[in-house]
């Protein structure tokens, strides 16, 4: 009630500066509409309040919302930690209300006085309005039309707060980073309600893991039939739009303009969540077999002993605020990164970024981390064939560096650790879990769903214990020791020449796939990140990693990795970057309950994808790193390589 009050008075403040009568002043509105979770009944504890702030058409977002309003809001007490965030694809202003979450938006109507019972519905606000305004007015819009599309509400609401906890614990619930986001897991609910319109909460989550686990993307989730309107607004249609041919998980929202919800999917977080379904399905499946219960459905994901190879990204940043801005706009672009590891190498390494971030409480200056494992795509040959990914990380880098509100003091780093090197801080108690033996690991293995690449579902030990040898080509046992591992915090310019380490692994290893890796490693100005951060360094950090493989045939052919800051910029734009999506969308979207789905009326007609995607153009040669003070000094390179590979 108060945030409706401090934007009503702030739209009759614009209206007696601008010169309008007592009476336009007096008329003066704006309301404020919640969506998302909120708007649903699903949100809980600690959660952001989705809102949209709806003005008349002479108040605009620019300079009124994000300056005026802002300026407002930052002198008020009971408000905290306000970030604005213009550039967004939804331009969203987030802050703490009274310790209360809230993120808002901004919606300009073409209405002189917005009357109080509008109908945020009506197509007819949509007239004369920007693509920024139709994607804030569309939450709300979203909402609503999902409640309506439901066959029940009370058990729609009950199942969405059960699988949004099952995501948050199995580390695939995160817009950003390119898995789903609240209105992505409502629409995929709302779905299998109308699919099972009799079903109880309990089995329409069994449902829900039936259904996506067989279902055939791209084929897209949709609650209605896609509508085109004569405002002229582009609608979701791969027959007419390339760059939706691109989509992986295409999720359609159902309030026009239609739009894929989950453009934000790439092909290494669709492999995770596809993996992910499949566990729940058969957790479900032996819960109506009494094999199992309820809980171990939401057993958190053991991210940090699922690979072998991370990728660490570390933010630094002068105090707190500075921190809270640098990590939004870094985590924002960490989906690039996944994205433009697709592109280079051609789908062939897969990445996996983690939604969570840590922070070591030791370091003094303000710090966060976020994880990405790698591994190659599971059963391709890949012998002889290395990854090099330098140039990427450079790329990733630099536009990192172009953030415009940069302060002295944000800093960026990224370096490769192995399962053994992760900092203990990524741990509950600080401490690491104790390795399991062989054989329950192997056991364990057996027990879990397997994910190779493609629509299939198989429990086989035999491939288990492979995948458990070759992983990711390399063994966790023969990796540098952790005192040797160079760090990555700043360290006076003198030390830029080259420093190489090397550690030889030994052949005395029990198991005949741990022999014969070595390991090389190449660290060009060396840094740590103890300590406040001084501005005169620059923004990257950089280690050189060659992992060689003579192993087994199994480990034949894992390729290799390399990480550096060396290479071309190319353009990445949007989800279409590495996107190839081949065929068609079949009528028969999934399998699952043949007999209920097409009583309900599961097919979504034939869209033809030809797979096309955009070129992505060489912008500059891009040999140099950003330097803190200058933006550019060609005279420090940074250099990261992974490198992982394998010969038979």
């Amino acid at each position: 009630m108060l945030l409706y009050l401090i934007v009503k008075d702030w739209v009759k403040q614009l209206t007696r500066l601008r010169g309008y009568t007592d009476q336009m002043v007096e008329d003066a509105n704006a309301l404020i509409f919640t969506f998302g979770s909120y708007r649903l009944g699903v949100h809980g504890p600690g959660a952001d309040i989705d809102t949209l702030c709806v003005g008349p058409s002479y108040v605009n977002r620019e300079e009124d919302f994000f300056f005026i309003l802002h300026n407002i809001l930052a002198e008020m007490e009971e408000v905290t930690e306000l970030q604005p965030v213009p550039d967004a694809h939804v331009p969203v202003m987030k802050f703490q209300f009274d310790g209360i979450s809230i993120d808002l938006l901004y919606a300009s109507i073409s209405l002189l006085v917005v009357p109080e019972d509008l109908d945020i519905s009506d197509v007819s606000l949509l007239y004369d309005v920007d693509e920024p305004t139709v994607r804030s007015l569309n939450g709300c819009r979203v909402a609503d039309q999902i409640l309506k599309l439901v066959p029940n509400i009370e058990h729609f609401c009950t199942t969405l707060r059960c699988l949004k906890f099952w995501a948050k614990r199995r580390g695939v619930y995160s817009n950003v980073t390119g898995f789903l986001g609240g209105v992505n897991w409502a629409l995929l609910v709302a779905r299998v309600c109308q699919l099972y319109p009799n079903a109880v909460p309990s089995m329409l989550v069994s449902r829900f893991f039936r259904v996506y686990t067989q279902w055939r993307w791209p084929n897209p989730v949709m609650l209605c039939a896609i509508e085109e309107d004569e405002l002229g607004f582009s609608v979701w249609d791969p027959r007419k739009n390339p760059r939706d041919r691109t989509h992986h998980m295409p999720i359609i929202t159902p309030a026009y303009p239609c739009m894929n919800s989950s453009y934000n999917v790439s092909q290494s977080t669709l492999r995770v969540m596809v993996e992910q379904f499949r566990y729940g399905n058969k957790i479900c499946e032996e819960v109506e077999l009494n094999k199992a219960r309820w809980c171990a459905l939401f057993e958190p994901y053991l991210f940090f002993e699922s690979y072998k190879n991370y990728l660490q990204v570390d933010i630094v940043a002068a105090d707190v605020d500075d921190l809270r801005a640098w990590k939004g706009w870094v985590e924002s672009r960490l989906r690039q990164l996944t994205l433009m590891i697709e592109r280079d190498t051609l789908g062939m390494l897969q990445c996996h970024p983690y939604p969570h971030e840590y922070v070591d409480t030791n370091k003094q200056c303000a710090h966060g981390a976020f994880f990405m494992g790698l591994q190659r795509k599971q059963r391709e040959k890949t012998q002889g064939q290395q990854f090099d990914i330098r140039g990427t990380v450079d790329e990733f880098r630099h536009s990192i560096n172009m953030y415009l509100f940069w302060k002295p003091g944000m800093e960026i780093y990224v370096s490769h650790v192995r399962r053994r090197q992760l900092p203990p801080y990524v741990f509950p108690d600080g401490c690491k879990r104790p390795r399991p033996s062989r054989i329950m690991a192997q056991q364990q293995a057996d027990k879990l769903p397997y994910y190779d690449g493609e629509v299939s579902m198989t429990g086989s030990g035999e491939r288990h214990l492979k995948r458990k040898k070759d992983l990711d080509g390399v063994d966790v046992n023969q990796v540098m020791p952790l005192e040797k591992r160079q760090s990555l915090s700043p360290q006076p310019r003198d030390s830029v020449s080259p420093v190489i380490i090397s550690d030889k692994a030994s052949s005395a290893s029990p198991d005949q796939s741990d022999k014969g890796f070595s390991m090389e490693v190449v660290e060009s100005n060396k840094r740590t990140l103890l300590g406040e951060t001084e501005p005169e360094y620059a923004s990257n950090s950089s280690t050189i990693t060659n992992v060689t493989s003579k192993g087994s045939c199994d480990d034949a052919g894992f390729g290799s990795v390399a990480v550096s800051s060396e290479g071309n910029t190319r353009s990445v734009e949007g989800s279409s970057v590495g996107s190839n999506n081949p065929g068609y969308l079949q009528g028969d979207v999934c399998e699952a309950d043949s007999e209920s789905l097409s009583d309900n009326g599961c097919g979504n007609g034939n869209l033809r994808q030809d797979g096309s995607q955009e070129a992505l153009e060489p912008n500059a040669a891009f040999g140099m790193l950003l330097n803190s003070n200058e933006g550019v000094n060609s005279e420090q390179k940074a250099v990261i390589r992974l490198s992982l590979t394998s010969t038979a």
